[in-house]
């Protein structure tokens, strides 16, 4: 019989979250094995993921600790303001980061993401990714983790991570359970060059029928001005707007962002995807751990998604390694729930904040609007309160693990 490949964690997934966990874990002596079904060489193609992401600075602090930052930092815009307002109707509210501050966030490309994790996962001496890959067994016992693959390799470690997104299916075969539901509504992403300077400004609009997003990008190898785009538009809606031509599709840009980049062109192809919730209270099993989408999916209407995702890595990373000095079990269940408790509620309560904002902004009428921007209005004239919001934005409120801190475990 085939003797397993042994490592000190299996992870199930190697997306965005999946290979920062196993980049973070290698860095502080943790070898980790990942699986994934995915081509490793497709992922990275220009087509995989025109989507771009929001990192949060203390997200980017940590970054920095695991090498990350440096190969980012040519792709990466920072944001310097956020400019709100409830389909520009008045009511501004906007966050500013001061000059000698950290900037709110930088915005980089999903495919720029993910050459500079699979640049560092390659550099990472106990890390290691079978790809493509697919697992046709898994046994789960008081001693371990062993899992499969079809090419007949064997993996064993203490403990499985659960990093396959929203869709997992060994999530739902360990029986987690799940609250889910459809926002239906649709987002169409994108990007594009336009005529004027975004100045690292993003904007966010809400419509009745969902958010209107403009977020900056470094300018193209052309000196184009560009930014990304998140369009939620009704489901039933969707369809139509997803077969409009080019100038139709830009002309509807352009008038939902009242005139504030100029005239635009599409730089990226359009994706269009469903938007919904789902929310796992329980994410630790025995000897198994969910991270990032696999354990909660949120509405993008605030760009924190992969931020979460990320500061559960930062979490999990910490407490792995310090089970691991103390000679713990690292599947140990006493162990494990610093995690559930580090996470559970973080999670919780930026998904109902999230939510909460969807559906508020989603009613219509003149009554609920004049509310909205009564609200706006009061958090841009009280300085503590805007304080606390760009603290959430950057992902600097809470118990703080230590890379997000930007310091080694």
């Amino acid at each position: 019989m085939t003797q397993p490949l042994r490592s000190d964690v299996l992870i199930s997934g190697g997306g965005l979250v999946g290979q920062a966990l196993a980049i973070a874990l290698s860095r502080h002596g943790l070898s980790a094995h990942i699986v994934d079904p995915a081509d490793p060489v497709a992922t990275i193609a220009p087509d995989f993921d025109g989507r771009a992401s929001a990192i949060a600075s203390a997200v980017w602090r940590m970054f920095d600790v695991l090498g990350l930052a440096e190969r980012l930092a040519p792709y990466a815009c920072p944001i310097r303001a956020i400019k709100v307002s409830d389909a520009g109707q008045g009511g501004d509210l906007d966050f500013i980061a001061p000059e000698e501050a950290p900037a709110l966030g930088r915005m980089v490309e999903n495919r720029q993401l993910r050459h500079a994790l699979a640049a560092a996962l390659a550099d990472a001496s106990h890390a290691r990714l079978f790809a493509p890959a697919r697992v046709i067994e898994r046994q789960i016992d008081a001693h371990g983790v062993n899992l499969s693959l079809a090419d007949g390799t064997q993996l064993a470690a203490p403990l499985l991570i659960v990093a396959e997104g929203r869709r997992s299916v060994t999530r739902e075969e360990l029986g987690f359970p799940i609250a889910n539901w459809s926002y239906h509504h649709h987002a169409m992403i994108g990007a594009v060059t336009h005529s004027r300077p975004h100045e690292h400004i993003a904007h966010e609009i809400f419509f009745p029928s969902g958010p209107f997003a403009l977020l900056p990008l470094v300018d193209d190898t052309a000196g184009r001005h560009r930014s990304a785009f998140v369009w939620t538009v009704s489901e039933k809606d969707g369809p139509g707007f997803a077969k409009l031509g080019e100038r139709g599709f830009t002309a509807e840009l352009e008038r939902r962002a009242g005139g504030a980049l100029g005239a635009m062109q599409l730089a990226a192809p359009r994706m269009t995807y469903p938007l919904g919730f789902h929310h796992s209270a329980r994410i630790v099993g025995d000897r198994a751990v969910l991270v990032g989408d696999a354990a909660h999916g949120i509405h993008p209407i605030a760009g924190q998604g992969l931020n979460l995702g990320l500061r559960d890595v930062a979490a999990l990373t910490e407490v792995l390694v310090e089970g691991a000095r103390h000679g713990l079990d690292l599947g140990d269940a006493a162990l494990l729930a610093r995690y559930q408790r580090w996470r559970g509620l973080d999670n919780l309560m930026v998904s109902l904040a999230t939510d909460g904002l969807t559906r508020l902004f989603g009613i219509p009428g003149r009554g609920a609007a004049a509310v909205r921007r009564a609200g706006l209005t009061a958090v841009q004239k009280m300085p503590p309160l805007k304080r606390f919001f760009m603290d959430e934005a950057r992902g600097e409120s809470g118990d703080l693990p230590r890379l997000l801190a930007g310091a080694e475990i």
